[in-house]
């Protein structure tokens, strides 16, 4: 018999069994989080990032196997000019993640997180979407897959970053088709283009949109058209996070891409997750706008590799340590204010 299997129907009904979250977890985290030893939120945002942990992890907060999973691809629509590096340059980056050589290794010592380096088929690049579709269904739908076991080995709070030459062109053509506008409204430098440079990406994007306009109302058609294997394995990535409750920070404009082709089909899908920062990219603000996401962080940055992740998972870490290592005014024989009031 013919195998008549459409290939995202797999990740279709994913999307629509997604597990809630823990509203249990989260109140216990409240009630603990109101005897430490410290006035009621006074430490702000870390006190919602403990209870965030919490209610994705589904138990007492606890990080101690944090993972940053980097994935590489490549693109065809490098061929078009978009990049001023060619793209031999994603496999020698790769080469330098593998040695311990680049800024997310540092990190990622730093704060003492696991890191995995995925080569997505460097050797094949996608198709050039500006004249054809990045991947069929089969190849979108198993890269998606591939991402899925990126948590395989187990993990408890995930980074997911990217690297791949070109990817800042894929990423904005697929914002545009998602969020609306032209190529101009969301092409813009990436690893360092002039202003021709940046209207020669919106150029092309203008021409992959044309291209592409009757099948881009699913999105994951958008993924599968205008996309790449580090982008359809990343959403994979979040998807089996939310699966398994690990908590996902997603990291900036490329990462987003991902998410943001989730956020279409199910807006919920991401609630599992926390956007790490702001990119100085600068469509990254309109994105983040678009899905409704606040960024935890804004420091200027736009390298890409899971390096804004790894520095929010920090963040992250901290607050998860400040909830569970603590005192209680109990424990601590501290007066609180309600022992002082009575």
């Amino acid at each position: 018999m013919a195998d008549t299997a459409i290939p995202f129907d797999d990740i279709r009904n994913l999307l629509n069994d997604l597990p809630g979250p823990d509203t249990n977890a989260a109140r216990l985290v409240a009630e603990r989080d109101a005897q430490l030893t410290k006035p009621a939120g006074a430490l702000g945002k870390l006190e919602n990032l403990a209870e965030w942990v919490a209610t994705w992890q589904g138990r007492r907060p606890q990080i101690t196997r944090p993972l940053v999973a980097i994935f590489a691809g490549n693109h065809g629509v490098t061929d078009q000019g978009v990049s001023p590096f060619p793209r031999e340059v994603t496999a020698q980056m790769v080469g330098n993640f593998t040695n311990g050589g680049a800024a997310i290794n540092q990190i990622c010592a730093a704060y003492d997180l696991g890191l995995k380096v995925f080569d997505l088929a460097l050797d094949l690049p996608t198709g050039d979407i500006s004249l054809e579709a990045a991947m069929d269904e089969r190849t979108c739908a198993a890269t998606m897959a591939f991402g899925m076991e990126a948590i395989a080995g187990g993990t408890d709070l995930l980074c997911i970053g990217e690297m791949g030459i070109g990817n800042t062109t894929i990423a904005s053509a697929i914002y545009c088709a998602l969020f609306g506008g032209t190529g101009a409204d969301w092409a813009g430098p990436g690893t360092g283009h002039d202003d021709a440079g940046v209207n020669l990406k919106a150029e092309v994007i203008d021409r992959a949109l044309e291209l592409h306009k009757d099948g881009l109302r699913d999105p994951l058609e958008v993924l599968r058209r205008l996309g790449g294997r580090e982008i359809a394995a990343m959403a994979g990535a979040i998807l089996a996070g939310r699966a398994q409750r690990v908590p996902v920070i997603i990291d900036g404009y490329v990462a987003g891409a991902a998410a943001a082709v989730l956020h279409a089909a199910d807006p919920s899908s991401l609630d599992h997750c926390i956007f790490a920062h702001v990119s100085a990219e600068p469509a990254h603000a309109r994105a983040l706008a678009a899905m409704g996401k606040e960024p935890l962080l804004n420091l200027d940055m736009r390298l890409g590799e899971g390096t804004g992740a790894a520095l929010a998972a920090g963040i992250v870490k901290a607050a998860v340590q400040c909830h569970t290592g603590m005192a209680t005014f109990e424990e601590a024989a501290v007066s609180n204010r309600d022992a002082a009031d009575s």
